[in-house]
């Protein structure tokens, strides 16, 4: 939530090949509901490119991007969860998600938890939290 004074964030996918670092707060997630997020299960947060640090270790990042082909999901090649979503070309924004489920809860703290309807609509229709 706002108050909260930044800090540095550190999570991975579930064998360690995929790490990201993270200087922000956690003002609110979105659990969406489109066809391929549903599947997946994530927790997105929503940050500018710059935020973000991502180290891979070589060949672990694996791409799929399907639609529009807008955003690139990306997950670990190697114990396939899913890390994250960034803009591909044409997209004039440099804001990414990164998958917070890859962090520990504790880290995170209690925050609002936004429900998008990405099947349908493209809008919030409900939030949860602080959780």
């Amino acid at each position: 939530m706002g108050s909260r004074p930044y800090q540095r964030y550190e999570g991975s996918c579930h064998c360690g090949a995929v790490r990201f670092e993270i200087e922000t707060d956690f003002p609110e997630l979105t659990m969406c509901d489109c066809s391929i997020c549903r599947r997946y299960g994530t927790l997105w947060g929503y940050f500018e490119q710059p935020e973000v640090v991502v180290d891979a270790a070589p060949g672990a990042l694996q791409e799929y991007a399907w639609g529009r082909k807008s955003l690139a999901f990306v997950r670990c090649g190697h114990c396939g969860c899913v890390t994250h979503w960034r803009p591909l070309a044409g997209r004039k924004s440099l804001r990414m998600g990164v998958n917070l489920r890859l962090f520990e809860p504790e880290q995170i703290g209690p925050v609002r938890i936004r429900q998008l309807d990405g099947a349908v609509t493209e809008d919030f229709i409900g939030e949860y939290g602080p959780v």
